[in-house]
């Protein structure tokens, strides 16, 4: 069998990433749809609990979804013919423009459908053919949805934080990145120590300093990759938010004030911390018992 799977690992990876590309323009369409699922379910909710009348444009809360209606340009609305959506290819065909008003398709579409290409490849490569492979690209794959959202909308929908939750629970319940007590206690902690950070702050300045859904995003990867994880998660996503967010600053681009999408540097940390999990962390607690 591990001969078989030497011989045959190139087309095995060939495949991976040919899936995480396909995959990837699926993605495409979550992270341009859910937000308006959600906000239109939203409205619909809040007109109900106030008792008052549906305005026109908030009628039909259910015409849109993830899989109707087909692919279309968000400019002229025109179908986009299926040999124009092959992943990558359907961009470079086109020269980055739609076929029917020529308008330009935005760079995001080919990018996330590369990082999810991407992603697949390095999660087949890191853990060979094995079910754990495949539990991987599906935390890569959330958490590519969970980035982009976030970054455009400061959201970190429930639908996605707890189905990460639930599912990396499961998944080590077979221990694949973690024995289950490490699973279940990274995510109580996880939960737990933003939650007394934002805590802390609001009783100090009287202003909420964190969403709860990055309470929820970091009780996830706690529960996917095991409470040891979380020290290191913490720190590469505060260190580098506050490298960009002082850049930022030094250009005047934003204020000191301005909100930034914390969640996008958790989820940036939860990649890394997939694929270099053990060495890091060698060297962190190295450090730490130097130190003390």
């Amino acid at each position: 069998m591990d001969d078989f799977i030497e011989v045959y690992k190139s087309y095995y990876l060939l495949a991976a990433g040919t899936f995480g590309l396909c995959i990837g323009s699926f993605l495409n369409v979550v992270i341009y749809r859910l937000p308006k699922i959600l906000n239109r379910i939203w409205r619909a909710e809040s007109v109900d609990f106030l008792n008052i009348p549906l305005l026109a444009n908030e009628t039909g809360v259910n015409k849109i979804n993830l899989c109707w209606p087909s692919s279309h340009c968000p400019l002229c609305l025109k179908a986009i013919p299926f040999f124009y959506n092959i992943p990558l290819l359907g961009f470079l065909f086109l020269g980055g423009k739609c076929s029917a008003c020529r308008g330009k398709i935005h760079w995001r579409y080919p990018l996330v459908e590369l990082i999810a290409g991407l992603a697949a490849f390095s999660c087949a490569y890191q853990f060979g053919f094995d079910f754990k492979a495949l539990a991987a690209m599906n935390y890569c794959f959330i958490l590519i949805v969970l980035l982009f959202i976030d970054f455009d909308f400061l959201l970190l929908p429930d639908c996605l934080t707890l189905l990460l939750l639930w599912l990396g629970l499961l998944v080590n319940c077979l221990s694949f990145f973690a024995g289950i007590v490490d699973a279940v206690i990274g995510a109580v902690l996880g939960y737990l120590v933003l939650w007394s950070v934002a805590k802390i702050y609001f009783y100090f300045t009287k202003n909420e300093g964190i969403g709860r859904g990055d309470f929820k995003l970091t009780a996830a990867l706690g529960a996917w990759l095991g409470w040891q994880a979380l020290p290191l998660i913490l720190l590469i996503s505060a260190f580098s938010s506050l490298v960009v967010a002082g850049g930022f600053l030094l250009q005047k681009k934003m204020k000191l004030r301005t909100p930034i999408p914390f969640g996008s540097f958790l989820v940036v940390a939860g990649f890394i911390m997939l694929f270099y999990d053990k060495p890091l962390e060698s060297l962190y607690f190295y450090h730490m018992s130097y130190l003390w």
